[in-house]
């Protein structure tokens, strides 16, 4: 069974909605959305483009790096419980990031004002 990224961004946007308490009706109007189109978003059944995900996000006040990271989160788990149904052998250990040709993410992010001078 493959995971599909829609199928979690989608989850991972209505449990953020719904955290705050709040309807898709109030969300697609913040985020100038209609309320069809964000409804089969949050079910999976759309891809949002990013600037449909910029704006869902701005409307409920959480920066996308935090609903990439939930997603990711969400898409790791799926996969490690797919590969132990199929009985493969996984790896928990992280590949470091020199090994995968990336630098490596800092242990502390930089915050706006450590970028300004501030």
């Amino acid at each position: 069974m493959m995971v599909l990224l829609r199928h979690l961004l989608g989850d991972v946007l209505r449990r953020l909605r719904q955290r705050q308490g709040r309807t898709l009706r109030e969300v697609s109007a913040d985020a100038r959305v209609s309320l069809g189109y964000l409804s089969e978003v949050e079910r999976g059944q759309k891809e949002a483009s990013s600037e449909l995900l910029s704006s869902i996000c701005g409307a409920l006040g959480v920066p996308l790096s935090q609903v990439l990271r939930e997603v990711s989160d969400q898409l790791a788990l799926a996969e490690l419980q797919e590969a132990a149904l199929l009985g493969d052998t996984v790896t928990t250990d992280p590949v470091p990031a020199q090994d995968l040709g990336i630098e490596p993410v800092p242990d502390r992010v930089p915050q706006v004002a450590d970028m300004v001078g501030v």
